[in-house]
């Protein structure tokens, strides 16, 4: 089957390098794209002042992604953590510091602060647009770190396309999309379903690594353009995930699997109007209803208590904003907003207990282009929030164009994160796993002294002291960049960056039961920063092959912990001697699950012909900090590391008939698997897509 894969795309391969003609590439189209998530207003790609990234559409298609974690883990300074589900790491800050965003709105229901990507497919996404460093002065809480908007395809004119892909571990992904259009009104529908047997990084396991999955997702969009000057549009979006769980326990010397189940449904409404009053005035409300439910349930048997979590989260918003274009050298944007926010779980308290939380905010946003040259952006948010005080996220941003190649931007901006409804109201005890207890921060006194009152508290920790209400995680990011343009064949960009974390939101001991279960909480008791730079480059060869590459060097570290060091309260202990020594600031390795080095390579062949296309991409990642082994709370030792990887995918495709595509392509060439550090990475993975444009075919038969 391997030798199968790699002989079809060599044949590919070889028959699109036979092709010579110019073309019109996917990388001139992407060189002077539009995009509105850096100011919340559209601009060319080379326009912007702060870090942007674009995906197009084609390149997601041309790369074989089936979720939207597989199209982002090939990109410059993003890596896709494993924890709780795919999660998106930005600049060194986790994915929790990431906003992610659907039609730019956000999408809610994480766990342990991860979002999923997992949930979200790629089939109908027009573009995704990244854009690194904090965001909060437009985006407010969660933009700390930057942000991810995926922009789905909107109704246009009248289209139907099937995709159906075949891969191993009886991978099937089958997608319809199609739009229709009667006058001013058009209705464009997208439906997916992924599924998967799961696999195993372990021989005779009776448990799967991955377990069996099905999703199912649905979309709609319905425009209307009452004139040239006005637009209402609705995007619907329902999604649901269905996922197997299995333990395997022994009793008596017999080991026994238990099954459940995990269920993760999405719905996402979004009604939107927009009204140009004149080439200078427009403004715009959206609405939003987002809504998730989860469940996850396991019988373990034999055991007083097995698993039942359930957990609800309903969001709503509204918000206006409006832009004027005062000048040539004058552009305001002005909005604001309100946020309604319910959550409902056993995991605080019980399903009929409603935690509910509301955020009123406001923004502004001033561009200024005083000469020709050079563009100053201003920004500032407003959020009050009823959970803890009120929150001011100011952005300062400018580009200065040197000449028709070079540029330079950098901005600075302040990020913020709110406590989550996990962190401030959480109740859960786990009496399967060594009952232990998290509670959050709001109601973590009461109940441990309700415990203690009971006679189940065993011994109070100094952190049950440190208590209180938690502050929002904050950011202060620095970026600062250069960029070189030579015509539509190629550009270089490198940016340089600084996070500095206040108010880290952590984990800590509070107390022990007296059934020597732990009590955990969160309090904000450290900073961190994180630092370095990445580099992009893109050059278009012979007018058909478009390379690309990137690089991130990432340095991050808990500033306490570099306290302690060079007052040399921090020791080592060798593994080989056991003895123990001082550390110093080259021996830490930082922050736990980042990288000092990520590169990607990337080649897209498209020939003018547009019969044939390949593609290759090589993604690399240096070791990581996993686990502290030798107890003094921080990675310093080479077997505290998982070790660095690249990964080698390829693709191809052809165009059978006008209308008839066949795509094959393998992911993880070279089999690479890391069943403790990435579980989710399977090794190598064949597949084999068809895709038919049902509008191209029944145009060929209209003309035979």
């Amino acid at each position: 089957m391997r030798t199968c894969f790699i002989l079809l795309f060599s044949l590919i391969f070889i028959n699109v390098a036979a092709q010579q003609k110019p073309v019109d590439t996917m990388f001139d189209r992407q060189l002077e794209e539009v995009v509105v998530t850096a100011t919340r207003s559209e601009r060319k790609l080379s326009n912007v002042t702060v870090p942007t990234t674009l995906i197009a559409q084609k390149t997601i298609r041309q790369s074989g992604s089936l979720r939207l974690h597989d199209i982002l883990g090939e990109q410059t300074g993003l890596f896709i953590t494993q924890s709780f589900g795919r999660g998106v790491q930005m600049q060194g800050l986790s994915p929790d510091y990431t906003l992610i965003l659907l039609n730019g709105e956000p999408l809610i229901g994480r766990t342990g602060g991860v979002l999923d990507l997992s949930r979200v497919a790629v089939g109908n996404i027009r573009r995704i647009e990244i854009v690194k460093g904090p965001s909060s002065s437009l985006y407010g809480s969660e933009a700390l770190g930057g942000v991810i908007n995926i922009i789905t395809d909107q109704a246009t004119g009248r289209k139907l396309q099937a995709d159906l892909r075949y891969g191993r571990f009886q991978t099937i992904d089958a997608s319809l999309n199609g739009t229709i259009r009667s006058g001013k009104l058009t209705a464009g529908g997208f439906v997916n379903h992924n599924s998967s047997q799961g696999y195993s990084l372990k021989p005779n396991s009776l448990t799967k690594t991955v377990e069996p999955f099905w999703r199912f997702t649905g979309q709609g969009n319905l425009a209307y353009q009452f004139n040239e000057n006005s637009r209402f549009n609705l995007d619907l979006r329902y999604a649901k995930e269905q996922i197997q769980n299995s333990i395997a326990v022994q009793n008596l010397g017999t080991v026994v699997v238990s099954k459940g189940r995990e269920t993760n449904q999405d719905l996402n409404i979004l009604p939107s109007y927009s009204y140009r009053f004149n080439q200078r005035l427009k403004t715009s409300f959206r609405g939003y209803l987002s809504q998730f439910r989860s469940q996850q349930a396991l019988e373990v048997k034999n055991l007083v208590q097995g698993y039942d979590d359930q957990f609800r989260q309903d969001f709503y918003r509204i918000e206006n904003q409006t832009d004027i274009h005062i000048s040539e050298k004058l552009e305001t944007n002005v909005g604001g907003g309100f946020i309604k926010e319910y959550v409902a779980s056993n995991r605080y308290d019980s399903l009929s207990t409603r935690r509910a939380n509301q955020v009123g905010y406001v923004f502004f946003q001033q561009e200024w282009r005083p000469v020709e040259r050079l563009t100053l952006i201003a920004g500032l948010r407003f959020d009050a929030n009823q959970a803890y005080a009120s929150v001011w996220s100011p952005k300062l941003s400018l580009q200065y164009r040197i000449n028709e190649s070079w540029s330079l931007t950098g901005s600075a901006g302040r990020g913020f994160k709110a406590p989550d409804f996990r962190q401030l109201y959480l109740n859960f005890t786990n009496v399967a796993a060594g009952s232990y207890s998290v509670f959050g921060s709001l109601v973590a006194k009461d109940e441990v002294l309700a415990l203690q009152s009971a006679g189940q508290i065993d011994q109070l920790m100094p952190a049950f002291e440190k208590l209180a209400d938690l502050k929002p995680e904050t950011s202060t990011g620095l970026n600062a960049g250069i960029q070189y343009r030579y015509g539509s064949s190629g550009r270089v960009q490198l940016n340089i960056f600084r996070n500095d974390i206040s108010n880290l939101i952590l984990t800590d001991i509070i107390a022990f039961k007296t059934n020597g279960g732990q009590i955990f909480s969160y309090l904000n008791i450290s900073e961190a920063f994180t630092q370095g730079f990445d580099v992009e480059a893109g050059w278009k060869f012979w007018k058909y092959l478009d390379v690309s590459g990137g690089y991130q060097f990432l340095s991050t570290a808990d500033k306490a912990v570099l306290e302690q060091i060079d007052a040399g309260q921090v020791f080592k202990r060798d593994e080989q001697t056991g003895v123990s020594s001082r550390l110093t600031r080259s021996d830490y390795a930082g922050l736990p699950g980042r990288s000092k080095h990520m590169a990607n390579l990337k080649f897209f062949y498209n020939p003018s012909s547009e019969k044939w296309f390949a593609s290759a991409r090589i993604v690399y990642r240096s070791g990581w900090g996993t686990t502290d082994l030798d107890g003094n709370g921080i990675i310093n030792r080479d077997d505290e590391f998982a070790e660095g990887f690249a990964l080698v995918n390829i693709s191809g495709g052809y165009t059978v008939l006008p209308g008839l595509r066949v795509m094959a392509g393998i992911d993880n060439l070279f089999n690479y698997t890391d069943e403790v550090n990435l579980p989710g990475q399977p090794g190598i993975n064949p597949y084999i897509t068809l895709s038919a444009d049902f509008g191209k075919i029944r145009n060929r038969s209209k003309t035979k």
